[in-house]
């Protein structure tokens, strides 16, 4: 049995090979091309491995760049984006999962259809409105913005799995003398905490991938995003490669932890509606 277990094991690996190495190549190639001394990045033919490691590529471009600046501004603008979410599609999500009202079935169709308009539609609405406000520049409402088209997305997600949770266990609780709102905060939201982290997750990655709007609302360097702030290393007469691929290394590190930090409320998040 142990040995049918061994070759199970290595025939699933010997089968995932091939998509293991299209997924770690890129970020090989990545690193490597960051870690290479700049006279390497040109040379032909290429060499994969650099002559020696440039471990202070890291220290320049954190150092002499406007990353670690952009990676806060990034920060706020994805975290605000994901409070701002949740506090919004998780009460909408309850109200459709537990309450009957006209015009549900239409509200439902209208979230849908949000989901197939492209941001690249409305970024010049979007632009004349920040510039009418007096908020061009301003992250905070560009947070906003970001959670607005995050919305639908997590009702839909959010609403298909509350709908999954018992209406007996909040009956329990209101023929005790619970409220709505206590049974809502103290027995249904801590049961929907899967489903919820993988709202935020995916809200979080959204906000700190996203580049039109950001690209189109941000005028001001000390304003720029994580992606922008890797834009404005390019220059027009030369590309520094290798400090690029040091700052989309770096960038990838706060998504990469909110993912190991999370990976267990993701997988019981997405395995638990087949189980329930």
């Amino acid at each position: 049995m142990k040995r049918r277990k061994i070759l199970t094991t290595f025939f699933a690996w010997l089968l995932l090979s091939p998509i293991l190495f299209l997924i770690l190549f890129p970020l090989a190639v990545t690193l490597m091309t960051a870690l290479k001394p700049r006279a390497e990045l040109t040379a032909i033919p290429p060499n994969f491995l650099p002559s020696h490691f440039q471990w202070n590529h890291f220290v320049e471009v954190w150092q002499h760049t406007n990353i670690p600046h952009a990676i806060l501004n990034s920060l706020f603008v994805s975290f605000s984006a994901t409070v701002l979410t949740i506090l919004v599609a998780a009460p909408f999500a309850y109200a459709l999962t537990r309450f009957r009202f006209r015009g549900k079935k239409v509200l439902r169709f209208f979230l849908l259809v949000t989901q197939m308009l492209s941001p690249i539609v409305l970024v010049l609405g979007l632009f004349r409105l920040m510039v009418a406000a007096g908020v061009v520049d301003s992250l905070g409402f560009l947070s906003v913005i970001y959670a607005a088209f995050n919305v639908a997305f997590s009702v839909w997600m959010l609403q298909s799995y509350f709908a999954t949770i018992p209406k007996d266990l909040e009956e329990s609780a209101w023929i005790e003398g619970a409220s709505r709102l206590r049974s809502l905060v103290g027995i249904f939201l801590p049961l929907a905490i899967p489903a919820i982290v993988i709202v935020a997750t995916f809200t979080f990655v959204n906000a700190w991938n996203e580049f039109i709007i950001a690209f189109s609302t941000l005028r001001d360097t000390h304003s720029y995003t994580i992606q922008l702030g890797i834009i404005e290393m390019t220059g027009y007469y030369s590309i520094r490669w290798d400090y690029i691929m040091v700052a989309v290394i770096i960038a990838s590190v706060p998504v990469s932890i909110l993912f190991f930090w999370l990976q267990k409320h993701l997988i019981g998040g997405l395995t638990s509606g087949s189980v329930k």
